[in-house]
């Protein structure tokens, strides 16, 4: 019985000492860390992207050709002008086809993404996923 409380007696002081340390951690838009928090975006609006297919013989059949990016807000106090992306095409299971990075336009409401290079096969795309930070 003695070794039972004892050892309820550590476990229990192990559990408020590591519970104590997580609840420390800090989250925050600029730093990595365990935990959670609301990050702002640049806009609210949402973003709607579409891609043109050529036909490749090497594949064969259709692969991503220029991905358009559309709905980017770069006027408002918070915008996303001239901030890094990245656009990744994925398949099956969300695995990643191929991916682009680089900067959006000071203006305008559009920007486009080459995959022409990266032969992904356009009858493999399930989703287009757009993040842009900075």
């Amino acid at each position: 019985m003695k070794r039972y409380l004892i050892a309820l007696l550590v476990g229990g002081t192990v559990f408020a000492g590591v519970y104590g340390m997580a609840a420390s951690l800090d989250v925050g838009s600029g730093s990595l860390g365990a935990g959670n928090t609301a990050v702002a975006a640049c806009q609210s609006g949402t973003l709607t992207a579409s891609y043109a297919t050529s036909y490749q013989s090497s594949l064969p059949g259709y692969r991503v050709g220029v991905v358009t990016v559309n709905g980017l807000d770069t006027t408002s106090s918070t915008n996303c002008a001239s901030k890094a992306y990245r656009i990744t095409l994925t398949g099956a299971s969300d695995a990643s086809l191929g991916e682009i990075t680089g900067t959006t336009p000071a203006s305008g409401t559009s920007f486009t993404a080459d995959f022409t290079s990266s032969n992904v096969a356009a009858e493999s795309v399930t989703g287009v996923h757009i993040t842009i930070s900075g």
